[in-house]
């Protein structure tokens, strides 16, 4: 390629600090586009590199064609279940990991990174297993699918399939090595059809606002699986989605070109590490190979197309720099490829003869299985009585305290507002900025860079305001958080916590009066809690900021001044355990199964019907993941009846898989059939009649208290 004689044209730009930079476009004297960047690029060709470099550079790329072959080869024998291919990215990864420095720098890969992967320091064997879903696959144990890797060691975080659930782990790390001051970046990929996300959207405001020390480098090949960016991309180009935000540098390349990917790539590394902020880089690409082993692009793309990209082959144009270098001969390439087929063969000889998964292990690595040494109820709570807003907000006091890697963030916990309801008050004047403050206003933003904050190593205790606004974490919460230790074979973990205000009875209408704990519970890979006073708030919160898990910390916002739930604060030391119920009230005639507010209801009631000479006893779950069934049925078999009573829709809820575990369980103990007594299938309205209409009433427990007591055994 002519570097010799080019041209350059500039035209203004906004820059990070609101001041002009100019968009420099550096053409070679046959007109073609080499760079469109926000800042100078030095471009670099075959004599600025040491001749051994290339040349295991060009090597490496071989092996990851060679590899995207005999996978799909295997596919055809029987051998693997699924396969999407790297070839025609290896030039534009192969540029950015010559530049990058594994264990030292992080990496939030996407599904097509192969040849970064093999930069980092993967084997073609590594790789192989993963293929076969081996054993010994360092990447997951068999149990993600092909091309998702991960690797502790390297700070390669681990894949999840959800397009775009890179983005906002990676901010995350970024800023966590912000607060560290490490000399490091993070290395954040994806397809451009992933830039039609919104957690693009939302990571790249993160970064720019922050200056996070990020390179978001979008691999545009032109498909979003069948789907042409023309189609996904408004102006054809993320380069072009890019320009709004201020504080974020973009810079376009062609990425079939190892050359001019380095230069670009190492420009932007040199931007991002004096502390200039994010760079989104742009390579254009080809796509060589369908969008996986289960597409076919002949359905949506002409031979002719097809045909011009072979000709945009990165391999062809790096073999050609060679040759006409000098450093390879048309025998080298001959004699390299046959080197590469010989090696990727018995590699593949070897992996297939490895160990399968064995099925006993299917079920490890959902939790830690690690001793927590923890010490719990050490002492009895015997302060003042508080109420469960002040327990949490003691709390977070005194973890933030005891662990400075505790941060607390989400929307408006910070300085003088302190939360909606003030649990997090004081925290930002007590222990900084740093580690007490605001997200934007985003739940998948708060939720995805927690993901990134614990695996840089510290303990994100972030704030969802209401349960009801959860939902847009949802892809966040369910395929990174919860399968994140299990996905990578326990290598990683994600230990947050993750509170969230819940429940009705404050007259909050459709959007502030929702319970979802039904929906968590259903996802393996939580710990839950939902204490229903203070002192177990106090408890459980400290114990979920020490343990290694997520935990979603559910907090009925009727019980946070609520007198019922004031009791005597514990002190410093004191943790409850996670899986331990509480007898609240004893009693011989029945048993009431139920947690958080609707303890409280139960207690009223309870105290009603002995008056009526019904003795009701009442078991307090305090947290619904894991669950204390030995408690639960226990107290069954001794009244021999059972009412399950909670606040959510009765069709479906949580407490259907309560009644439905003690019946399977204790049926032949039973004198009558397990009722439940829960919401009504409607969403929770705003008017007072409306909504005690819905969420159960201290009557509507007693009804069905008195109902099941008169029920006989047939």
């Amino acid at each position: 390629m002519a570097r010799a004689s080019k041209s350059v044209k500039k035209a203004t730009a906004t820059a990070g600090d609101g001041a002009s930079l100019n968009v420099e476009m550096t053409t070679s004297t046959s007109g073609r586009k080499l760079f469109e960047s926000d800042f100078d690029v030095k471009p670099v060709g075959v004599s600025d590199f040491d001749p051994g470099d290339l040349l295991s550079i060009y090597q490496k790329m071989l092996t990851s064609r060679r590899l995207d072959e005999k996978m799909l080869t295997l596919l055809k024998q029987g051998k693997g279940f699924f396969h999407i291919g790297c070839a025609g990215h290896e030039a534009a990864q192969a540029a950015v990991g010559f530049l990058s420095r594994p264990g030292e720098d992080w990496y939030s890969l996407y599904y097509r990174d192969m040849m970064m992967y093999l930069m980092l320091g993967g084997t073609k064997e590594e790789i192989l297993l993963h293929h076969l879903a081996k054993a010994d696959d360092p990447n997951s144990g068999g149990r993600q699918m092909a091309e998702h890797f991960g690797n502790r060691s390297r700070n390669i975080l681990p894949i999840s399939s959800s397009v775009g659930a890179q983005f906002l782990p990676a901010v995350g790390v970024a800023l966590a090595l912000q607060r560290e001051k490490k000399e490091a970046y993070v290395y954040c990929s994806c397809g451009d059809g992933a830039t039609s996300q919104g957690d693009f959207h939302e990571a790249l405001n993160w970064a720019a606002r922050e200056s996070a020390p990020v390179l978001f480098i979008v691999q545009d090949n032109g498909y979003a699986i069948s789907v042409p960016v023309r189609d996904q991309t408004a102006g054809g180009s993320a380069f072009k989605l890019a320009k709004g935000y201020e504080g974020l540098a973009r810079i376009h390349v062609d990425g079939t070109n190892f050359f001019e990917t380095y230069a670009a790539a190492q420009a932007a590394i040199e931007h991002i590490k004096a502390g200039k902020g994010p760079v989104c880089l742009v390579a254009d690409l080809v796509r060589l190979l369908p969008h996986s082993s289960s597409d076919n692009h002949a359905k949506y793309r002409s031979p002719a197309e097809l045909e011009a990209d072979k000709r945009e082959d990165p391999i062809l144009q790096l073999e050609k720099e060679l040759l006409n270098a000098g450093l390879l001969k048309d025998a080298d390439i001959v004699r390299l490829r046959k080197e590469v087929q010989v090696a990727v063969d018995e590699a593949t000889v070897w992996a297939d003869a490895q160990a399968d998964p064995d099925p006993e292990t299917a079920l490890l690595h959902v939790l830690s299985e690690e001793d927590s040494g923890l010490e719990f109820e050490s002492t009895e709570p015997s302060g003042e009585p508080i109420v469960v807003v002040d327990a949490i907000n003691h709390a977070l006091h005194e973890e933030m305290e005891r662990n400075e890697k505790v941060i607390v963030y989400g929307e408006d916990v910070a300085g003088g507002k302190g939360g909606v309801f003030t649990a997090t008050r004081e925290l930002t004047a007590k222990f900084g900025k740093e580690r007490c403050f605001n997200s934007p206003l985003a739940e998948a933003s708060i939720i995805g860079t927690a993901v990134g904050f614990a695996s840089a190593g510290f303990k994100p205790v972030v704030e969802i305001q209401f349960g009801d606004y959860i939902w847009p974490a949802m892809q966040a919460l369910r395929n990174q958080v919860a399968s994140y230790r299990y996905r990578s074979n326990g290598d990683w973990a994600c230990p947050m916590v993750i509170r969230v205000p819940v429940g009705g009875y404050i007259h909050g209408g459709l959007c502030h009066s929702q319970n979802i704990e039904s929906i968590f519970a259903h996802m393996p890979g939580f710990q839950i809690a939902m204490p229903s006073t203070a002192a177990d708030a106090k408890g459980l919160l400290k114990a979920a900021i020490r343990m290694d898990d997520p935990v979603i910390f559910m907090e009925h916002k009727a019980l946070y001044r609520s007198a019922a739930a004031r009791s005597p604060e514990p002190d410093s030391e004191y943790l409850l355990p996670f899986g331990k119920a509480r007898t609240v009230r004893e009693g011989t005639d029945l048993t009431i199964v139920t947690y958080g507010m609707m303890v409280h209801k139960s207690v009223n009631a309870a105290r009603q019907l002995e008056k009526e000479g019904l003795s009701v006893e009442i078991i307090d779950l305090r947290t619904l993941l894991p669950i204390d069934m030995d408690t639960v049925l226990a107290s069954v078999r001794k009244t021999s009846r059972a009412l399950v009573v909670y606040e959510d829709h009765e069709f479906l809820g949580y407490g259907a898989e309560l009644a439905a575990q003690i019946a399977d369980i204790a049926f032949f103990e039973l004198d009558a059939p397990v009722k439940r007594l829960a919401g009504k299938f409607a969403q929770i309205a705003f008017a007072d009649p409306l909504e005690r209409a819905l969420l159960p009433q201290d009557e509507d427990i007693l009804d069905a208290v008195r109902n099941l007591a008169s029920l006989s055994r047939l």
